[in-house]
């Protein structure tokens, strides 16, 4: 399947298993994750499922969560009715790759991974190659493998260093995970890939997580790249990736790579051997709204479109429905998701929820659906089922005044789909205010037809003519946030009867 046809689910394991649990009177394990929500899963299309934080974490890195008086605010305002047994710790803070005894162990992630292939879902876990939790192992018996400082060091800049003490109790200054842009994440140690020993170490760590699973979403993977590596601490860091990655996909042949990658790097993340990348620009665009700067993002190759994670929200990022009022909300899913790319939904996403769970949190609010916003993503994702846009070729189209001096043109972005003698154009208007365009030939040099238009999303029908399409292009008004996607149906026109003789 080409990247273009794959769409990943993102399901936050601590908090679901939390429902599970109040549901149930017991605690859950991944083997309570049903039959009945994978098939739901299953059926709404979905290729993938990440499960977000199934790894063990430990109470040291726990400990800074419950005592962060920023995170604690944070909390709170998460659950107006929060308790210490919510906050379960960071799931980044990771104390070893082996799935925490809390949701079942290794044997209740390989059922769970043998029932999603029943239902062909591939399973994706994290794999945080940046640093470790506090408790890691490594942490006490090789501390070599971490960026090491001096006492002037932790004096600078308390929020990025610590002490830790060795087996001989001695006291080392070690510095905290960070990127170069922010202060460090004070529940982790920072990995050195300037070791050699801890480039071999990590690398073992990937491949044996390969084992377990059909791929991994790299957290901050941009960071291992060595002259950003070096710009964060100062001195060089020995490639990673591309090694690393090769002995992955000899442990697990097919294994597949997500880069979360930001700073306009996603290309060279993918030239390192990723499968695919984050699209953090295309979703810093679309908050922002301006169509242009959209377009002109999606002018590059259809090849490389096809490897970027196209998402309106995850884990990180606030949940769409309280970023995006509710029409923009639909305007810019249909410009992300009918989009080529590995399409990333997030849990509650479709069902609208508006409150985003930090993810040192393991049980969320109680939230309603969103009926408007539930129907709509049904209708989405079953375009994104059809063979049409799954398996189809994409192309950008040009959009031009719909007369001179109409400057709401530039408020639109189209797209056309096609699979052999099946087309569909899609056309938003990501404007303020109601617009008025022409898509250029949008059913991609089709003549002589007379063309019927149907929009899959509200069933409104237009009659056009081919010749018309091919040389003015397609005359569209909608509002702001309007859109249409238009599946085109051809009927060749009627020839004259030939005279008698």
């Amino acid at each position: 399947m080409s990247a273009s046809g794959r769409t990943l689910y993102q399901l936050n394991t601590r908090v679901h298993l939390t429902a599970r649990s109040r549901a149930l009177g017991r605690p859950a394990t991944l083997d309570d994750i049903g039959d009945a929500e994978l098939d739901r899963i299953a059926a709404q299309g979905f290729d993938w499922v990440w499960l977000l934080s199934v790894w063990r974490t430990g109470p040291a890195s726990r400990a800074v969560s419950l005592a962060d008086p920023g995170l604690r605010r944070e909390f709170a305002a998460t659950l107006p009715d929060l308790t210490d047994a919510d906050v379960g710790g960071s799931g980044f803070a990771i104390a070893g790759y082996e799935v925490s005894p809390a949701l079942g162990g290794e044997a209740a992630l390989a059922r769970l991974r043998e029932r999603l292939a029943a239902r062909r879902l591939r399973l994706m876990l994290d794999f945080v190659p940046n640093h470790t939790g506090l408790d890691h192992p490594w942490a006490t018996s090789r501390l070599e493998r971490y960026v090491r400082g001096a006492e002037s060091d932790l004096a600078a800049a308390p929020g990025n260093w610590t002490t830790v003490a060795t087996a001989d109790e001695a006291q080392v200054v070690v510095a905290h995970g960070r990127d170069p842009y922010f202060p460090g994440w004070t529940d982790t140690l920072q990995l050195d890939y300037g070791s050699p020993d801890t480039v071999e170490a990590m690398a073992a760590e990937l491949a044996s997580v390969a084992r377990r699973c059909d791929g991994v979403r790299c957290d901050m993977a941009m960071l291992l790249l060595p002259e950003v590596f070096e710009r964060t601490w100062g001195h060089a860091a020995l490639p990673f990736w591309p090694a690393a990655i090769a002995r992955a996909r000899e442990a697990q042949p097919g294994f597949t790579l997500l880069a979360e990658a930001y700073w306009g790097l996603e290309a060279a993340m993918l030239d390192q051997g990723f499968d695919l990348a984050y699209d953090k620009r295309l979703y810093d665009r679309l908050v922002a709204g301006a169509a242009g700067p959209v377009r002109d993002h999606l002018r590059a190759g259809a090849d490389g479109q096809a490897r970027l994670a196209r998402f309106l929200e995850n884990h990180d990022e606030p949940r769409a429905a309280a970023t995006f009022p509710p029409d923009r909300h639909r305007a810019s899913a249909l410009v992300a998701f009918l989009a080529p790319g590995l399409r990333f939904l997030h849990e509650g996403q479709i069902e609208g929820f508006r409150v985003r769970v930090p993810p040192q949190l393991v049980r969320g609010p109680d939230e309603p659906v969103d009926g408007q916003i539930a129907r709509f993503y049904g209708s989405l994702l079953a375009l994104l089922r059809d063979p049409l846009v799954r398996e189809g070729a994409w192309r950008l189209l040009d959009v031009a005044p719909a007369w001179e001096g109409n400057p709401t043109w530039d408020g639109f972005v189209a797209f056309g789909w096609r699979l052999g003698e099946r087309r569909l154009v899609v056309a938003v208007n990501l404007g303020a205010t109601q617009g008025q365009c022409y898509v250029r030939d949008p059913l991609d040099g089709l003549r002589d037809a007379d063309v019927r238009l149907a929009d899959r999303l509200d069933g409104r029908v237009f009659n056009r003519d081919a010749d018309d399409l091919a040389a003015r292009g397609l005359y569209v008004d909608l509002p702001a946030c309007g859109h249409h996607v238009l599946e085109a149906t051809a009927r060749p026109k009627p020839r004259p009867a030939a005279a008698g003789g």
